[in-house]
């Protein structure tokens, strides 16, 4: 198997609908979310946590860095807040220039892997001791995103936008 090939296409066909779907989203329904049930994030919630739901992520998993404030361990947020303690973003621009930017950290750090560490090296995650090479637990990541873009294909049928299977595919 060569995981940077599938890798890298995993993460072609990821983000292409993740993007258009984001573009489809109105500002003025940023701080929308369901309205039975509870925890559920607001959809400019639902859009920061696609920006940092697959880049961010491979960059903890090769590099080390989570990119959390300085003394805070990765352990220390295993756990995710409240839907409503969640960062959020302005603008449907803010999360296209960040989703671009996660999608090209994600390219970049898989591009700074060897075949043999996707391969053989242990990835356990801060939330998820579990035993798993490199390549499979960024592959989680990539599955990660496409779980949100999801997500945010029902929001946005849940608001009356006009979205079928073909857009949730990017076909």
């Amino acid at each position: 198997m060569n995981w940077t090939k599938l890798l890298t296409a995993e993460i072609q066909s990821a983000y292409a609908p993740t993007e258009r779907l984001t573009g489809l989203v109105d500002d003025s329904a940023l701080e929308w979310k369901p309205s039975t049930g509870s925890n559920w994030m607001t959809t400019g919630q639902l859009l920061k946590h696609l920006t940092e739901s697959c880049g961010a992520a491979f960059r903890g998993f090769i590099t080390g860095d989570w990119g959390l404030p300085e003394g805070m361990d990765a352990s220390e947020v295993a756990s995710l807040p409240p839907a409503e303690k969640l960062p959020t973003l302005a603008s449907v621009a803010e999360a296209k220039r960040l989703l671009q930017r996660d999608r090209q950290l994600a390219l970049d750090m898989l591009a700074a892997c060897s075949e043999e560490d996707l391969a053989h090296k242990p990835a356990p995650a801060p939330w998820d001791p579990t035993e798993m090479v490199l390549g499979r637990r960024l592959l989680q990541m990539v599955d990660h995103l496409k779980q949100h873009k999801g997500q945010l294909f029902y929001y946005l049928k849940l608001q009356g936008k006009p979205v079928g299977t073909g857009d949730l595919w990017g076909m």
